[in-house]
């Protein structure tokens, strides 16, 4: 049960800090849109992006991708809440929370608000968000633990 509230949690604070800062980027799209250096290799930026990670699957049907992108939360939710470990918990719900933040996104505005920028000079990393670190995040955090042990037993 405990695992539960943590996963629930864990989404929750996902996809709240997702919305919270993309309200502010749309708010202020018009200066973003020319972008903003927060320092030299780090920009913020208003960018909508209809595909997924790097604008793969770009011009794919929006409603597409938001419902391969709940049912994957399905998925998800499902894992987290047959875990026992607090620490996959916390990791399915940032995936989950993210993913919603983004099929949120996809509802309202038919693509995806992407803001932050790194790059070195010319060559830009693609835009990402809150939303994408907290998918990315929560995949590393199930990810690691099985690859640290096995490199400890190699």
């Amino acid at each position: 049960m405990r695992t539960r509230v943590i996963g629930l949690l864990s989404a929750s604070v996902a996809l709240l800090a997702d919305q919270a800062t993309k309200m502010v980027v749309v708010g202020n799209a018009s200066v973003l849109a020319r972008g903003i250096e927060v320092f030299p290799g780090f920009d913020l930026v208003f960018f909508r992006n209809d595909g997924v990670t790097f604008g793969m699957l770009a011009g794919f049907p929006w409603w597409g991708l938001t419902l391969l992108a709940l049912c994957i939360c399905c998925g998800l939710f499902l894992l987290l809440l047959r875990t026992q470990s607090q620490l996959e918990a916390i990791a399915y719900g940032a995936i989950i929370g993210g993913a919603l933040g983004n099929i949120l996104d996809r509802v309202r505005f038919r693509a995806v608000t992407d803001f932050l920028d790194f790059h070195i000079g010319d060559l830009h990393w693609p835009a990402f968000n809150l939303a994408d670190v907290f998918v990315v995040g929560g995949v590393a955090i199930l990810l690691l633990p099985p690859i640290l042990r096995s490199n400890r037993h190699a």
